[in-house]
């Protein structure tokens, strides 16, 4: 009986799931160990939220598109395709569509979860002194982009209050480059009327420090900035887990 158990124990219990063939006993083990939305439900209520594993996690927003499959091996593949759940998250759909078995619902669930962070994150600095509110706005800028597998360049314009009144996205780039045109940022800024700018692009690599390229882009739109009224507050670049900012190492 041992080998048996070991023959099918060292199988995932969705190969078994349809199967009426089986023991009453190894039936009844298969139903206890496969994973429902009760059970994470129950789990989820059991524990602080913030001590969930990344694979606990995952199989609780699974499940809510998936309540009749076994969702463990898909979170497996999920993690072990992109490390963790942030990365899961916010992974491009294109992306997330090459996972064996992870249909549209699923993936919708995942993007929801994504825009209910990004919201969250966001409500802490939207219409706040963002100078005042600082650790918010880069756990912000952190949430939103530190993650993304190309590099986005975006532009917080503020007013004369330091209150932010627009967050755009100017651009998209590949893996290592994003094109930047000065000039549209200056002048998307005088269409808002704003008084300050903070500039804000990624690394994918995970390396925040600036290239020369990054240095001397940001001096070009400070110097057109300055000429026609607005400040640049800082220039910030993001990485994995950590941010370089130019006002801090003396570059504005």
């Amino acid at each position: 009986m041992e080998n048996a158990l070991n023959e099918f124990t060292e199988k995932p219990v969705s190969d078994f799931a349809l199967r009426d063939d089986l023991p009453r006993w190894m039936s009844d083990l298969i139903a206890q160990n496969k994973a429902t939305p009760d059970r994470f439900g129950e789990r989820f209520e059991r524990i602080a939220t913030d001590t969930m594993s990344d694979f606990d996690l995952l199989c609780l927003i699974l499940t809510r598109a998936m309540p009749d499959h076994d969702v463990k091996p898909l979170a497996d593949a999920l993690l072990r395709t992109f490390a963790d759940f942030n990365s899961v998250i916010t992974a491009p759909i294109t992306r997330l569509t090459e996972i064996p078995g992870l249909g549209t619902a699923a993936t919708r669930e995942l993007k929801i979860v994504e825009a209910a962070a990004h919201r969250m994150a966001q409500a802490r600095v939207i219409r706040k002194d963002v100078l005042s509110s600082w650790d918010a706005l880069l756990s912000y800028c952190q949430t939103r982009m530190a993650h993304l597998e190309t590099e986005q360049f975006r532009v917080l314009y503020l007013d004369r209050k330091n209150i932010l009144i627009a967050d755009e996205a100017q651009q998209m780039g590949t893996v290592d480059h994003v094109p930047v045109y000065p000039r549209e940022v200056i002048k998307r800024g005088l269409e808002l009327n704003a008084s300050a700018l903070i500039l804000v692009h990624n690394h994918p690599s995970g390396d925040p420090n600036p290239s020369d390229a990054d240095i001397e882009m940001t001096q070009s739109i400070q110097t057109g900035a300055e000429f026609l009224g607005l400040q640049l507050h800082d220039h910030l670049v993001i990485g994995k887990s950590t941010h370089y900012s130019f006002r801090s190492h003396g570059l504005i």
